[in-house]
């Protein structure tokens, strides 16, 4: 594989840019969600509390069929600077809670790119960066979300993506819960969270040109699976902070499983998903007030 020559201080310069947005936390998407991941809970109306977790149904990109990359994805990424390195996932996200976002809340969200970094792995170059969202509501400051992404190099069409080194997760857990991540959720989580990157929907481009085994699960789908697992075993609790690091990729090809328990310090909750295989695919840790 030829590594790309990454020119680390021009990308740097971007850090410290910012933008504005605004959206509004309306009923519909989150109702939709609650019926796509099957939560047996009441349907949400206007003053609800919106679920941890779920913001990632709103400020959503808006781009037209002529602004988007072969794979699907945006070729413009807000306040990260373009890239020369192609492939672009979810490689986790630290969430901070200050009080609710209510459904019919009115948005603002602040967006700063707050650091770039690079090395060097089994599939070549790696881009990290991490953006930084504020969301306010009328009361202030609600939110605040930082999220990690990965650039990669890209894959030759017809290669295999180099699988990451496995960790086995840990068994011995009060907490676990079985995911069936089948097309029609993939689907769904695509539709609701206006993300038409193909790896998740058109199996023969995850396959063929991106050299994956199966369709590839959302890392912010299992990111929310996650914090609904956790919020499912501590009923009533309130969260002050959820982050989460992406370990290795799931796939719609098998079940994975979702495992918990408490943390040693009674303020928290340690969360794994896993994979068919018994390895870590993404960690998680869980502090409530």
């Amino acid at each position: 594989m030829t590594t790309t020559i990454l020119d680390l201080d021009d990308l740097k310069r971007h850090v410290g840019k910012r933008v504005t947005s605004t959206d509004v936390a309306g009923a519909g998407p989150a109702n939709l969600l609650r019926l796509a991941l099957g939560r047996l809970e009441p349907e949400l109306v206007t003053g609800d509390p919106l679920p941890p977790g779920w913001l990632v149904l709103y400020f959503l990109p808006r781009f037209g069929p002529d602004q988007l990359r072969p794979d699907g994805s945006p070729a413009d990424t807000g306040v990260v600077p373009a890239m020369p390195l192609p492939r672009r996932m979810f490689a986790g996200e630290g969430l901070r809670f200050h009080r609710p976002i209510r459904i019919g809340d009115q948005l603002r969200r602040e967006t700063e790119l707050a650091d770039i970094s690079a090395k060097t792995g089994g599939t070549g170059a790696l881009v990290f960066t991490t953006v930084v969202n504020r969301i306010f509501t009328a009361d202030g400051l609600a939110l605040e979300e930082e999220r990690r992404t990965v650039f990669r190099e890209e894959v030759t069409a017809g290669g295999h993506n180099q699988a990451p080194r496995r960790e086995e997760a840990p068994a011995d857990v009060p907490w676990r819960q079985r995911v069936a991540p089948d097309p029609i959720l993939l689907f769904r989580f695509s539709a609701l969270t206006f993300n038409s990157h193909r790896i998740h929907y058109d199996r023969a481009w995850a396959m063929d040109v991106e050299g994956y085994p199966g369709l590839v699960v959302h890392g912010p789908l299992t990111s929310t699976c996650l914090i609904d697992f956790a919020r499912d075993h501590n009923p009533g609790r309130t969260f002050v902070t959820y982050t989460t690091q992406a370990r290795a990729p799931l796939f719609d090809t098998a079940p994975f499983e979702l495992r918990g328990r408490p943390a040693p310090d009674g303020r928290g909750a340690e969360l794994w998903a896993v994979t068919p295989d018994g390895t870590i695919a993404m960690t998680a840790h869980a502090e409530f007030a």
